[in-house]
């Protein structure tokens, strides 16, 4: 089994990002992954025609799409474009978490973003992860997140991380073998990373990548293309692969 994440194209009507959007789902054509996992920042500056080129996009797809949103998103937009049926129907208050059972892998999507700021947090959302866990039959699961849980070393963006990281750490060292990875967005870096004692992936960015800088008077200069990553889940095995395309 195959499943893409892409993250972070903060499209605008100014910048080149759904093109280089486009460029990925070219890329994935040739794939063809079981499901596509969108893990935020969609857009930026509350454009209501992004979302609606984003949602034209993945309709166009073979395989099912799922999207979180991220702290430049706006959640209400997101559910006049998709309505309610990419999202769980118990999520509590405004959350937009998914969960999607792939068969022998199951895919859950949580919300990480509070309202007007830049970091993350699921301080209030672990008791609803903990209620996909009831069935103790459940198959193994992939965790998607927008905010990072394991620092990056970039400054700045660790300033953003998500907060509730020590409830989420409990939840899964408390469920050994339920969830195989988290894989999150927000850094515009391909990085790996373990968290819980299990591998904690974040996604590099269809907008122009962040330089590698761990707070150094100079900053390398930085030059990647779009990238996404491919989770291969095959004999109970879970392999991640970054990509630049």
């Amino acid at each position: 089994m195959l499943i893409a994440q892409i993250s972070d194209i903060h499209a605008f009507s100014d910048n080149d990002h759904l093109c280089r959007f486009d460029r990925l789902l070219t890329w994935l054509a040739n794939l063809q992954p079981a499901v596509l996992v969108l893990t935020g920042d969609l857009t930026d500056g509350h454009w209501r025609e992004g979302y609606k080129q984003i949602a034209a996009r993945l309709d166009q797809q073979s395989y099912p799409s799922f999207v979180l949103p991220g702290n430049s998103d706006d959640r209400d937009l997101m559910r006049a474009e998709w309505g309610s049926k990419k999202w769980a129907h118990d999520s509590p208050d405004e959350a937009l978490h998914f969960s999607y059972d792939a068969g022998d892998l199951r895919l859950i999507g949580l919300d990480s973003t509070v309202d007007a700021q830049a970091h993350g947090s699921v301080c209030e959302h672990v008791g609803w992860l903990e209620k996909q866990f009831n069935d103790a039959d459940a198959a193994p699961a992939l965790l998607f997140m927008h905010h990072h849980v394991v620092k990056s070393g970039i400054p700045t963006l660790d300033e953003t991380i998500c907060r509730g990281g020590d409830k989420l750490e409990k939840f899964i060292k408390d469920n050994p073998q339920r969830v195989l990875a988290v894989c999150s967005g927000h850094v515009h870096r391909p990085i790996a990373g373990t968290f819980a004692g299990i591998p904690a992936y974040i996604c590099g960015s269809v907008c122009p990548a962040n330089p590698v800088w761990f707070g150094t008077p100079n900053i390398p200069p930085v030059s990647d293309p779009p990238a996404l990553m491919i989770h291969r889940f095959a004999s109970n095995i879970l392999t991640s692969h970054h990509v630049c395309v």
